[in-house]
């Protein structure tokens, strides 16, 4: 299996993905989100999941990963751009901004993808796709644990796809 995505030419994410792009929620946390499609999917993949994060975000965030976008029960073979905005199809779950160091945005708000917005320099950001044998009983809103409590047992494969944004 292999993710890939037109939103990251050369390694670069494009700036329309994060903070120098011109969508926005009402905190000011970019909402444009990030394509990807999935390559050779295993053999009975029923739905994809994802999570992207930001380990570059530690010295920042006292000490922790960012996690910027949660998404399951996809039952295509990708997202377009801005699909966490438009599509209805899959659940998806919340982001670091609702933490405290993220100005504890709403649960609301915080459930759809919440772009890149590196503060000291640029970030690797990478965006983890798993191929899943079921649909997971999870519902908007969840939290990065609850996906890897509901994944276990259930990932055919998974790929990491990674890109850079500037500061």
């Amino acid at each position: 299996m292999r993710v890939i995505s037109h939103g990251i030419v050369n390694g670069v994410i494009e700036d329309k993905y994060g903070k120098y792009g011109t969508c926005f929620n009402e905190n000011g946390i970019p909402t444009y989100s990030l394509p990807f499609q999935v390559l050779d999917a295993p053999e009975g993949t029923r739905c994809f999941a994802l999570f992207l994060e930001d380990k570059d975000a530690c010295p920042v965030s006292g000490g922790f990963s960012w996690v910027h976008w949660l998404a399951a029960n996809i039952t295509r073979s990708g997202l377009e751009e801005n699909e966490s905005q438009t599509a209805t199809d899959f659940v998806q779950g919340v982001n670091s901004w609702i933490s405290i160091q993220g100005g504890q945005q709403s649960r609301e708000l915080s459930s759809f993808y919440g772009g890149m917005a590196p503060p000291n320099a640029p970030h690797v950001y990478e965006l983890h796709v798993y191929a899943l044998d079921r649909l997971l009983p999870l519902e908007n809103g969840f939290m990065l644990h609850d996906l890897f409590h509901a994944m276990e047992g259930h990932i055919l494969d998974q790929d990491t796809l990674k890109g850079e944004y500037r500061n």
